[in-house]
């Protein structure tokens, strides 16, 4: 190339011949003890001098049903909530689900409960909401009902709203998988994007008239991403400031039946690609951020022996971490602290544990811990090589000071080969913190470990002796994953890193490659 110094053309070869080496010595590393005695060696290339937008503070969230408001905020005031909160840092609560739009519904003076309704909020229960807000340091996300379009009870709701969460408030959502409004009985077919526009405009309307500030308003709430396609644009003539929508990997009416293997197969997190990239398109031709408000692993609640399950910390810690490097704004895993059975990230065990607002971390909580350490990180290309096939997942970010976070998931099943898996860029490594998640087995609902500890009630892990992986001469960290697990590797570049003419995925030859 015209300009080039013989010294610069030397050291980009030096480079290439480094690179090549590493991804050839691979299986030179020791033999790490597995069931069979064997091991699958994979190369992960990391472009570490990627930029981009960093995962924005209070990414993390929770989900529960509108009718269970009264609940949570009394759990704020006694208990461990606040404290479970905090530990992940701030994070936003959303309240919504199928009850927003068929059980539970406005009342205060001007407004009694409507025949339909089997519970209420009203303005003391947001006050308590938003003082549970303001301790835990997470905004809120509140559902007002569409179903029974009852605009003048609605604009109440949404001015109290705005009113007494003030600050606190993150969005309000006008109604519940309105998308679906149609099949669920809840509106005569056709049920379209544009007339549930008209009516959302027509409340919204209505309070910007009064002459005050208008909340931010989010939606369409989706039950899935094939909806946002014809239902999202309707947001931006709404002035909305946040799309939403649901996901569940596996559905609990579903032709064929939830399972574990199901839930961490290939094939899921394919079809999870293809879904995120939906949403995502529907952000970028409208300019509006989007969130997944509502998640969990098994639709309907959950599915006792998955969603309960160490197998449902894996497809989470995995899942969380791609929305994070697709570029979402935030997730919300739904829950139900009455039911530890599900899907919900925090339960109480026992009837007397409620009472007393004691709550115990479920296995998404642990997913939940893990991921925190990723929020503020700059998503990173990677890129995959192996010598035989492995049901492994690979996402890359740099932290704020350089270091690089690489979250690895292994999906496959016990008894598998342990996969050691080396980590490399054009920059050299020093060596590495590895961050060990952890269980009997993927059916395992107790004995979860992270860092070699259990979740206690205040939310942290106690002492965290991961172990700590020195670089080899090439400057690249070999970790050693075994099935069913996942881990966090935190690598410490051995220099500044600068910006590369070509991704280390474009400079590295690959025998078989799939993308992290």
């Amino acid at each position: 190339m015209k300009g080039r110094t013989k010294s610069a053309r030397r050291a980009a070869c030096a480079l290439a011949a480094a690179l090549t080496a590493a991804l050839t010595s691979v299986a030179a590393f020791p033999v790490a003890a597995s069931p069979r005695g064997a091991r699958t060696d994979v190369s992960a290339a990391i472009d570490a001098s990627a930029s981009g937008k960093p995962v924005p503070s209070g990414y993390l969230g929770l989900s529960f049903e509108l009718s269970s408001l009264v609940e949570l905020t009394r759990l704020g005031e006694h208990g461990n909530l606040v404290t479970l909160l905090r530990s992940l840092g701030p994070g936003v609560l959303r309240f919504g689900g199928v009850s927003a739009d068929t059980q539970a519904a406005w009342a205060d003076a001007a407004t009694p409960r409507p025949a339909w309704a089997t519970s209420t909020i009203g303005p003391a229960d947001l006050e308590r909401l938003a003082r549970l807000a303001a301790r835990s340091g997470w905004k809120i996300l509140l559902t007002v009902g569409l179903a029974h379009f009852e605009p003048d009870a609605a604009v109440r709701e949404v001015e109290a709203a705005r009113a007494i969460l003030g600050p606190w408030l993150a969005g309000i959502e006008l109604g519940n998988e309105p998308n679906a409004y149609a099949s669920h009985d809840l509106r005569p077919s056709p049920w379209t994007s544009s007339q549930y526009a008209a009516q959302a405009a027509s409340i919204l309307g209505a309070v910007a008239g009064d002459g005050g500030s208008r909340p931010p308003l989010a939606g369409p709430d989706v039950s899935g991403s094939p909806a946002i396609v014809s239902w999202g644009p309707g947001e931006r003539s709404l002035g909305a400031a946040l799309l939403t929508g649901h996901h569940y990997p596996l559905g609990c009416h579903g032709a064929i039946r939830p399972s574990i293997a199901r839930l961490l197969s290939p094939a899921i997190r394919r079809a999870e690609r293809i879904s995120t990239r939906r949403y995502m398109s529907a952000a970028s031709r409208s300019g509006i951020p989007f969130r997944l408000d509502e998640a969990g692993s098994v639709s309907c609640g959950g599915r006792p022996g998955i969603s309960n399950t160490f197998a449902a910390t894996l497809w989470a810690t995995d899942y969380v971490a791609r929305t994070m490097a697709a570029g979402m704004s935030g997730i919300n895993f739904h829950g139900n602290v009455r039911n530890c059975d599900g899907y919900s990230p925090l339960c109480a065990a026992s009837a007397a544990d409620l009472v007393s607002g004691h709550l115990r971390a479920q296995p998404e909580w642990y997913a939940l811990l893990l991921d925190k350490a990723l929020v503020g990180d700059v998503p990173l290309p990677s890129s995959l090589t192996w010598e035989r096939h492995a049901n492994i997942d690979v996402v890359a970010m740099r932290a704020r000071n350089g270091n690089i976070h690489v979250l690895i998931v292994d999906d496959d099943p016990p008894g598998s080969r342990v996969v050691a898996i080396r980590l490399h860029a054009p920059t050299r490594f020093r060596g590495a913190h590895v961050l060990e998640l952890r269980a009997p087995s993927p059916k395992a609902i107790s004995q979860l470990t992270l860092g070699d500890s259990a979740v206690t009630a205040s939310g942290t892990w106690g002492v965290d002796d991961s172990p700590r992986v020195r670089a080899d001469r090439l400057g690249g960290v070999t970790v050693l994953v075994p099935p069913s697990s996942a881990d966090l590797v935190t690598l410490t570049p051995a220099e500044a890193i600068r910006p590369m003419r070509r991704s280390v995925s474009k400079a590295v030859p690959r025998k078989r490659a799939g993308r992290a």
